[in-house]
C-alpha cells in the first residue's frame, strides 16, 4: 500500500511559478513510476508528467501542453516527488494529483494504482 499526499498548490498570476510536492509512504518509493495528472472542472483527468527510476537511470515524459515549462523530479531518499511549474497559464488551472504505479511510464491514468487527494492550482489572468 502506498499513500500519497500532495502539497504546494495555490493561487498564482499568469507567468508565475509554483512547485508541487507529493510525499509518499512506504520503503519502496524508488521502485515506483510516479506521475502527475490534472483535472479541470468539467474535463477528464489528463496526463501532465511522469518519472521513473530504475537502477540509477531516470526516464521522463511530459504532456505537450507543459513541455518546456514544467519539470518533474524525485528525491528517493525523501520519498518525495516534485513538479516545478513555470510560466503558468490560466489553462493550467486544475486540481493536480500525483499517482504511482509499478512498471514503466504510462500516460494513461487508469494504469496508476495509487493516488493522492489532489491539490488545487489556480492561475489568474
Amino acid at each position: 500500500q502506498v499513500q500519497l499526499v500532495e502539497s504546494g498548490g495555490g493561487l498564482v498570476q499568469a507567468g508565475g511559478s509554483l512547485r508541487l510536492s507529493c510525499a509518499a509512504s512506504g520503503r519502496t518509493f524508488s521502485s515506483y513510476t510516479m506521475g502527475w495528472f490534472r483535472q479541470a472542472p468539467g474535463k477528464e483527468r489528463e496526463f501532465v508528467a511522469a518519472i521513473s527510476w530504475n537502477g540509477g537511470i531516470t526516464d521522463f515524459a511530459f504532456a505537450d501542453s507543459v513541455k518546456g515549462r514544467f519539470t518533474i523530479s524525485r528525491d528517493n531518499a525523501k520519498n518525495t516527488l516534485y513538479l516545478q511549474m513555470n510560466s503558468l497559464k490560466p489553462e493550467d488551472t486544475a486540481v493536480y494529483y500525483c499517482a504511482s504505479r509499478r512498471g514503466g511510464i504510462s500516460r494513461f491514468h487508469l494504469h496508476y494504482d495509487y493516488w493522492g487527494q489532489g491539490t488545487q492550482v489556480i492561475v489568474s489572468s
